[in-house]
C-alpha cells in the first residue's frame, strides 16, 4: 500500500490499474472517450455535471466512426449493440437550461422513449450543491475521471489556437482557447469506478442497473498507456446529508500532498480559494528549504458570479502569501495565446516532486471540498511496480509548462534539467507572445487594507474567513 494513501482518511479505494493515461485537452479526451464508448458490450455509464446532447466530438488528427453529435453517436451504437445501454445521471439544477432548446429536448423524449437508454437527474445533494464529478465507465473494464463534461466548450486542440472552427459548438458561440485534463485506467480501479457510479445512480433514485457480465477489452484503440500496473487511489467528496455522512477524503488528500512535497508542486485549477489549502502552502513556504509553488490559474474565472467572488478571493489569497513568501517560492501564472489571449483553466491537476500525479474534478475552493460531489484519481511512483512511472510524470509536467510556454518539450526539460525550479524556468524560457503571465493582484490598496484587518491564516477561523459556500 503506497505511504500516503490511507483508505478511509485521504481516499476511498487504492485499487490496481493495468493501463493508465493522462488525456490533456479536449480533442484527445474526446477521442479516447469515442474509441472507448465504440467497444463496449453492455453497459455504458455517464456522471457530470452537464451534459449536452448537441456537442460534436472533432477529430484533427484521425477520421471518426460514426457520427459526430455524441447524442447521434449513442443512438448509432445502440442500434449497433441490442445488448448495450446507456445510463447518464447528470445533475439536476444545472439540467433546467436544457428543457429550453428545441433540439436538446427533442433528444431527451427520444431517450426516454428507448428500453435502453435511461436518462436521470441526480437531485440527492443540499440546497445549492452541484454533482460536479466528471465520471465516465464502460462495462466495468475502462474509466475516465477528469475535468472534463461532455458539454459546450470543453473541446479545443492543443494548439489553443486564436480562431479554430470547431469550438463554436453547439451554439456557435467560440468560448476561446479551453484547457482541460483527464485520466482514462482500465482494471480494478476502473470497476471501482464503476462502483462509484452504481452508488451515485442508486441513490438518486435511478431504476436497476444492468448487471455487466461482458469482459471486452473497451481500452481506447491506438491509445498508448503512459502508466502500466500500478495502484490508483480514488478520492471524493460528499456533502452531509440526513442520510448521508460527509466525505473530505479530497481535501485531507490535498493537505497531505502539499505536506509532503519536499522540491515542488505544480497544480492547474480552475480557481484558487480555499483558506484551508493556502494556509497548507503559507506553512510550507515558512520553511527555508521548502518546495517552490506554481499554481496555473485562468486569468478570471467564468461568469460574472465567480469572476466577482472568485477573484476577489484569489487577490486575498494571493497577497496573504505573498507576505508570507520571504525566499520567493509561490507564484501563480495564467497561459496566453500567441496573440495575447487568455487560455482559460479548466484542469484539475497537481504534480508533486515528479512522485505524485492526481487528476479529477474538484478544484482549489470550497464547495470542492466539502459541499459539491467531487471525484479524484491519484498515484504514487513510489508505490508501483514498473520503476518508470516517475519518469512518465516528470514528462507529463514538462509537457503541461510546454505547451502552456508555447516551446518544444525538449527545452522545458533542458531548462529544468539546468535549475531544477519550476519558477526559474518559466523564467528562463518567457517570451512575448504564448507564454505563462504573472498573476498581479487587482486593486492591491484595497485588498491590503482588508488583509490588514483580516488574519487569513488563524486557524480558529480559517473556514470562516470568506462568506458563503464557494
Amino acid at each position: 500500500m503506497p505511504h500516503i494513501f490511507k483508505p478511509g482518511e485521504n481516499c476511498w479505494r487504492v485499487e490496481h490499474a493495468e493501463r493508465s493515461s493522462m488525456l490533456i485537452d479536449g480533442e484527445n479526451y474526446f477521442r479516447a472517450v469515442r474509441k472507448s464508448l465504440s467497444q463496449a458490450q453492455q453497459r455504458i455509464m455517464l456522471l457530470g455535471w452537464d451534459f449536452d446532447e448537441r456537442v460534436e466530438m472533432h477529430d484533427t488528427v484521425e477520421t471518426p466512426e460514426g457520427p459526430l453529435r455524441i447524442g447521434a453517436y449513442f443512438e448509432w451504437l445502440l442500434k449497433k449493440n441490442r445488448d448495450l445501454d446507456i445510463y447518464v445521471l447528470r445533475w439536476d439544477t444545472g439540467a433546467l437550461k436544457s428543457f429550453f432548446r428545441a433540439n436538446g429536448l427533442m433528444t431527451l423524449i427520444r431517450w426516454y422513449l428507448h428500453p435502453r437508454v435511461h436518462f436521470k437527474l441526480d437531485a440527492h445533494h443540499p440546497v445549492g450543491a452541484a454533482h460536479h464529478q466528471k465520471v465516465i465507465v464502460i462495462d466495468e473494464d475502462t474509466a475516465f475521471c477528469s475535468g472534463i463534461d461532455v458539454t459546450n466548450n470543453r473541446w479545443d486542440t492543443r494548439a489553443h489556437d486564436e480562431e479554430q472552427k470547431h469550438r463554436l459548438q453547439p451554439d456557435n458561440n467560440d468560448a476561446g482557447p479551453w484547457h482541460d485534463a483527464a485520466m482514462v485506467v482500465q482494471g480494478d480501479v476502473a470497476r471501482a469506478l464503476s462502483e462509484y457510479a452504481e452508488q451515485h445512480w442508486q441513490a438518486a433514485g435511478g431504476k436497476q442497473l444492468k448487471t455487466v457480465t461482458a469482459r471486452a477489452d473497451c481500452w481506447p484503440k491506438g491509445l498508448e498507456a503512459d502508466f502500466r500496473d500500478c495502484p490508483i487511489a480514488i478520492a471524493r467528496t460528499l456533502p452531509e446529508m440526513d442520510d448521508q455522512e460527509g466525505v473530505h477524503e479530497i481535501e485531507n488528500l490535498y493537505l497531505d500532498l502539499i505536506a509532503t512535497a519536499k522540491d515542488f508542486i505544480y497544480a492547474e485549477s480552475q480557481y484558487f480559494g480555499s483558506t484551508k489549502i493556502a494556509a497548507a502552502i503559507a506553512k510550507r513556504l515558512d520553511e527555508e528549504s521548502g518546495p517552490e509553488i506554481v499554481i496555473i490559474n485562468p486569468q478570471s474565472a467564468e461568469g460574472w458570479l465567480e469572476s466577482e467572488i472568485m477573484d476577489s478571493r484569489r487577490a486575498r489569497l494571493h497577497q496573504a502569501l505573498k507576505a508570507r513568501d520571504k525566499y520567493g517560492r509561490f507564484r501563480i501564472y495564467h497561459p496566453f495565446t500567441d496573440a495575447g489571449t487568455p487560455v482559460y483553466v479548466h484542469a484539475k491537476i497537481l504534480i508533486v516532486d515528479d512522485q505524485f500525479l492526481r487528476v479529477g474534478s474538484s478544484n482549489f475552493n470550497n464547495r470542492s471540498l466539502g459541499f459539491d460531489s467531487e471525484c479524484d484519481v491519484a498515484l504514487d511512483a513510489s508505490a508501483a511496480r514498473d520503476g518508470r512511472v516517475a519518469e512518465q510524470i516528470a514528462y507529463t509536467r514538462n509537457d503541461l509548462m510546454a505547451e502552456h510556454l508555447g516551446v518544444d518539450l525538449a527545452e522545458v526539460e533542458n531548462a529544468f534539467g539546468r535549475t531544477k525550479s519550476l519558477i526559474k524556468t518559466i523564467d528562463m524560457l518567457g517570451k512575448d507572445g504564448r507564454r505563462l503571465g504573472a498573476y498581479e493582484t487587482p486593486d492591491i490598496d484595497a485588498v491590503e487594507k482588508w488583509l490588514a484587518d483580516n488574519d487569513v491564516f488563524d486557524p480558529e477561523r480559517a473556514d470562516n474567513v470568506f462568506a458563503g459556500i464557494l
